[in-house]
């Protein structure tokens, strides 16, 4: 297949994609109520507005705050559409007819851009309101116009770049010297100076808790010595605050398109809306803003109006295009999600490297909007962790969910760089993983191969739940599953251990607890559950309770997997996506628990092997 040949496959499978989502999205949101909708955190009710103002962008914000809220996790975020609405009696929501915007998520607080200061009155009038999520239509404009853009390209570099993903092309590197990094390992260090040495591709492959994040940062360190900016994105914002956050702490500028999903301390220093509104010119742009508006609500009419306001928006223009020069001729870091590399502020800018990290967890077509502007790319991520979700079968089955950092794994191995050295695990949590991920590779640092929270506990365990559970049960109305016998199981496991430990060396030793399910409604009982235990009180702000997703790019001392799954015929479901189940087990520092029935899993040959490695590590 030519690599136009597979765009044009690509572009089909995403409109496939777009067209399942968008379905599913419209009926599950029309189909569900209020409270179904704020339990899989599509929605916030009861919503009361805390204040509207414009920003420094000039656009008018309600800022509002959930009432009942506990920051629970949910899917709002910086961009995405929502749409305000009055409760009704029935427990459903009668829809505003206008849209808005996120501008931030804080917890429990949200900046949402109207598309005017009239929408105000109506959000001050409505005693039942809430905000529920909108399909967001712009991510697939934007990975479309990508794929156009690559496609119609026939001379240059996107041309090469489709060569290079999906051609004969081969990478190009420069020769220089080796340098030295003393404060890396080996494996490090070869990534940083292959990267350095790439022309075209760099890939580093950095498996849990090998310093992917600690690499990358050296690389674009090293990069600006040679150039004197660089851009560098995520799939998603969490990706993009965390390694934004480590550049910042080593001294360098960095320039935050979009916004955080986190707002405030280091991470609001360095969006651009903050540093828009620290420059010095701004307080002058204010004022010929707030003119602007004054004249606008005038009752005067006529052509000298028309003529001032003519003259202050063009005031108004400069001061906006002389503030985002200055910003971005300052930075040396442009840090965005990918979608957001799409934004009006980098309209035609062009960047030598683009490092892409999490590009293992992004869609193909999504890198393809960043590409466009830079002259090389550097990929960072582990095809062996969490996928990208695909939810059409139909695009799943023409392989959409085949990463960019796959294509370029399978066509260049040698520009690939494994990390092979480890921080996190212990010998025996991580053993089972390198076996089966890495062809063996991964070693553990001598600072953490024997470590354990007291010394003859065991580091891995396998809580069998054939006798005890009570079956899976289905969830939610839909294909999700739940299972209350193994989440007592796995209560009853948490509950043990942190009595054996005792609260004093819990305190002491700042022990941190993850209780993971691969299912949301699992995880809701869970939670309900630990929340309601007496013994457990003491610890609960040490306990985290979430998906496998949710704990991407995390770690804990102790970790506690409920599997859920268990019947006769051994179906697991989309637990034979592995690469979800080695994230969850590859959160643990010292202490990993597993609870499932063994009957329905080690159908399965992974589960099976995985038994078997558990138990030979216990001696039985």
């Amino acid at each position: 297949m030519t690599p136009d040949a597979y765009l044009d496959k690509l572009r089909a499978m995403l409109d496939a994609e777009h067209e399942c989502e968008r379905g599913e999205f419209i009926t599950q949101q029309g189909k569900r109520s209020i409270y179904e909708k704020v339990l899989r955190g599509t929605c916030w009710f009861p919503l009361e507005v805390v204040r509207t103002y414009y920003n420094a962008l000039n656009q008018f914000v309600a800022e509002v705050r959930r009432l009942d809220g506990r920051g629970e996790e949910h899917q709002f975020e910086h961009g995405r559409p929502v749409c305000f609405f009055a409760a009704t009696g029935e427990g459903r929501a009668s829809d505003f007819s206008w849209a808005g915007t996120v501008s931030y998520v804080d917890e429990d607080s949200m900046g949402v851009v109207l598309p005017s200061e009239a929408a105000a009155p109506q959000l001050h009038a409505t005693a039942q309101l809430g905000v529920q999520l909108y399909f967001d239509e712009t991510p697939y404009r934007l990975m479309v116009e990508a794929l156009s853009r690559a496609r119609q390209d026939v001379a240059g570099r996107l041309a090469e770049y489709k060569e290079l993903f999906h051609g004969k092309r081969q990478c190009a590197v420069s020769h220089l010297a080796p340098m030295t990094f003393p404060w890396l390992n080996k494996s490090q260090e070869e990534a940083v100076n292959k990267i350095l040495a790439a022309r075209d591709v760099a890939i580093v492959h950095g498996p849990p808790g090998t310093g992917k994040t600690t690499t990358l940062v050296e690389a674009i360190c090293e990069t600006l010595r040679r150039e004197t900016q660089v851009l560098v994105c995520a799939q998603s914002n969490m990706a993009v605050d965390w390694i934004s956050q480590q550049l910042v702490e080593r001294g360098v500028t960095v320039l935050r398109i979009g916004n955080p999903t986190r707002v405030g301390g280091k991470m609001l220093g360095y969006t651009f809306e903050r540093r828009f509104e620290e420059h010095p010119d701004y307080p002058l742009l204010w004022r010929v803003r707030r003119s602007i508006r004054e004249l606008r609500s005038s009752s005067r009419r006529g052509e000298s109006l028309r003529a001032k306001l003519a003259s202050l928006r063009d005031k108004a223009t400069e001061l906006e295009t002389r503030i985002t020069a200055s910003l971005f001729a300052s930075t040396m870091v442009v840090a965005s999600t990918l979608t957001g590399a799409a934004s009006r502020l980098l309209a035609g800018m062009h960047f030598s490297t683009l490092f892409i990290d999490e590009a293992a967890q992004a869609l193909e077509p999504a890198c393809w909007i960043p590409l466009c502007r830079c002259g090389r790319i550097i990929l960072c991520g582990d095809h062996q962790q969490l996928p990208p979700t695909v939810k059409s079968q139909e695009a799943a089955r023409g392989g959409l969910g085949r990463t960019l950092m796959e294509a370029a794994v399978q066509h260049h191995p040698e520009c690939v760089s494994l990390l092979k050295v480890q921080y996190r695990m212990n010998d025996a949590i991580m053993g089972f993983s390198s076996r089966w991920f890495y062809n063996g590779m991964l070693k553990s640092h001598p600072t953490v191969a024997d470590r354990r929270i007291f010394p003859l506990d065991n580091p891995v365990e396998w809580i069998d739940t054939s006798d005890a559970s009570s079956g899976e049960t289905p969830a939610g109305g839909g294909k999700s599953k739940m299972n209350e016998g193994e989440a007592s199981a796995t209560v009853d496991a948490l509950r043990r251990y942190v009595a054996t430990l005792g609260r004093a060396r819990v305190e002491e030793s700042n022990i941190d607890f993850a209780v993971i399910s691969p299912y949301k409604p699992q995880v809701r009982l869970l939670r309900a559950m630990i929340g309601g235990d007496p013994a457990l009180k003491p610890f609960r702000r040490r306990i985290t309770v979430n998906t496998v997703d949710g704990f991407q790019g995390q770690e804990r001392d102790a970790v506690f997997i409920s599997l859920v799954r268990s019947n006769d015929g051994g179906n697991i479901g989309f637990l034979t996506d592995l690469r979800r189940m080695n994230v969850a087990m590859t959160r643990a520092r010292m202490k990993l628990v597993i609870v499932g029935d063994a009957s329905t899993l080690t159908r399965h040959p992974f589960y099976a092997a995985l038994h078997a490695y558990v138990l030979a590590l216990a001696g039985e």
